[in-house]
């Protein structure tokens, strides 16, 4: 009987070092220390258009889509939307969710006359977001 319990635990044991192994493998997780953020404009700002905005980057590198290269990632900027509840898929590319796959680390975008927001969002080689996400704070902006 004792045996058996043993046998049983070693089976558990070894189960839960598979799923953790499992998905470690299949997403790694940004390094600790990462974070991204706009550098300009600042939130609370009243700009002429067209906006130029700069890409912050700390812990992190910047790697063109495609480029599979442990640490890095490229930026997506979210103008007026808010981050993908689902973060295990590539993300859509639109008037709202705009691919920097090319490494970029600046952009120059036309916005209508009003308030907007803007947030990074940083993907992996294939656009895809981690979970948790790395992004940014969201930065709200005026455009007269």
């Amino acid at each position: 009987m004792k045996k058996n319990r043993i046998a049983i635990l070693a089976a558990l044991v070894a189960a839960a070092f598979s799923v953790t192994v499992n998905a470690q493998d299949a997403k790694s997780p940004w390094p600790a220390d990462a974070k991204v953020y706009i550098i300009s404009p600042k939130s609370g700002e009243t700009v002429s258009g067209p906006v130029t905005v700069l890409f912050g980057l700390k812990g992190l590198g910047v790697a063109p889509a495609g480029v599979e290269k442990a640490k890095t990632g490229h930026h997506h900027l979210l103008i007026d939307t808010k981050i993908p509840a689902e973060l295990n898929e590539t993300l859509i590319a639109d008037k709202n969710h705009v691919h920097f796959g090319g490494g970029q680390t600046q952009a120059t975008i036309e916005l209508t006359p009003g308030q907007h927001t803007l947030q990074l969002l940083m993907g992996d080689h294939n656009h895809v977001p981690y979970n948790p996400p790395l992004a940014s704070e969201v930065v709200t902006i005026t455009v007269k």
